[in-house]
């Protein structure tokens, strides 16, 4: 089964949704994904509204799911912020991971450090902080990022923060099961180490894809990403607002016109 194959309730036939509203449902399917490994312990970065809004919405639809808010003590199942992250994490104790990255690669790379001659002096991106270590040893990474275009989405990184892929004989526990865009969703295939294009967001084509992507990728039939369900776009506009409101006031106030908890 394809990320695209993971539904919820039917489709929505009230009035419509934002973007990040259905980015938030798409990710919420994957991490349901009934072929991939439970995601019984998720970690969320703070500065990640949208996959924090997925991982609610899943607890809100009623599955067990413990997810854990870095940098917020009092958002996390654990002390200290994210102290014992790492600990869990190597402990195979950490389901499902969200990383980003400045770069994205063909091979699911990421560069969180920078552009131009070592050390990224070009560009600078905000530093890899644990993405070295959590992105193998978490069984499963959902990578995400909004922009979808040929200098976030490229052939090869300047400097690989985070390898994709591993060589043979390196301890790896988990890969990276999709990216999700602001214009679709790619699987990964860790073994083939590419990506293979499973929805399109509405309005765009294989072809603007191929246009906005710096790395090449399989094609075959995408469908349109499902919209969110009427049941989805009551809970993140309610409970799920709620439960992020004060640690994303700014999201919250900016989709929902609510910036603080009810």
């Amino acid at each position: 089964m394809t990320p695209a194959d993971v539904t919820a309730p039917g489709p929505s036939s009230g009035p419509g949704f934002a973007p990040e509203e259905l980015l938030a449902v798409t990710l919420a399917r994957l991490i349901l994904d009934p072929t991939a490994r439970p995601a019984r312990h998720i970690a969320v970065g703070a500065a990640s509204p949208i996959p924090a809004a997925a991982c609610w919405l899943v607890a809100k639809l009623g599955h067990p799911v413990r997810l854990s808010l870095l940098h917020k003590r009092s958002g996390n199942p654990f002390t200290e912020g994210t102290r014992e992250l790492f600990d869990l994490t190597g402990q195979g104790r950490i389901d499902l991971f969200f990383l980003g990255g400045g770069q994205i690669d063909g091979q699911a790379n990421l560069n969180l450090i920078g552009t131009g001659d070592w050390p990224g002096m070009g560009v600078r991106f905000p530093g890899s902080f644990g993405s070295a270590f959590m992105y193998p040893m978490a069984h499963r990474t959902i990578l995400f990022r909004e922009e979808h275009s040929p200098r976030v989405l490229v052939q090869r990184v300047a400097h690989v923060s985070a390898p994709g892929v591993s060589p043979p004989g390196v301890f790896r526990r988990g890969h990276a099961q999709a990216l999700v865009t602001g214009k679709c969703v790619f699987a990964f295939d860790p073994v083939a180490a590419r990506f293979t294009l499973a929805s399109l967001h509405p309005g765009e084509t294989v072809h603007s894809i191929r246009a906005a992507t710096g790395f090449d990728f399989d094609a075959g039939a995408a469908p349109q990403t499902a919209p969110p369900g009427d049941a989805e776009l009551a809970l993140l506009r309610g409970p799920v607002c709620d439960e992020m409101a004060e640690t994303y006031p700014e999201f919250c106030g900016r989709i929902w016109g609510r910036g603080q908890a009810a």
